[in-house]
């Protein structure tokens, strides 16, 4: 099964977020085919939790497209480290994406893979 194209997959979400009522921005445009996604979720009072796509060895139920998992080891990151974080990772991927949600209650609407 093929993945859908990142363009399409980050337009998408951002309207579910939209629709959801959960603010969502694009950041930073990667490649349209292939680059990596990154979620950046703001929670409004000094912190964020980042979110990356999970190792490709995690296998999604049918009917998910992606799996993601918390890219950091404490529940949230200063919005400082979390910023440290993703220029770290652009020095690694110049094609990834990032998109930033802000939202107190943490609302994200990935499936994630399982912490175990």
């Amino acid at each position: 099964m093929s993945r859908l194209r990142a363009d399409i997959w980050v337009a998408a979400y951002i309207r579910r977020c939209g629709s959801e009522g959960v603010p969502a921005m694009l950041r930073r445009r990667g490649s349209a085919e292939a680059g990596a996604i990154f979620i950046k979720v703001d929670l409004l009072d000094g912190t964020s939790v980042l979110y990356g796509p999970a190792p490709q060895s995690e296998n999604p139920e049918a009917g998910v497209e992606r799996l993601w998992q918390r890219i950091h080891k404490d529940a949230t990151l200063d919005n400082i480290d979390a910023e440290a974080r993703l220029k770290r990772e652009i020095s690694f991927d110049h094609d990834l994406w990032i998109i930033e949600i802000e939202d107190c209650a943490g609302r994200h609407f990935l499936d994630l893979a399982d912490a175990s």
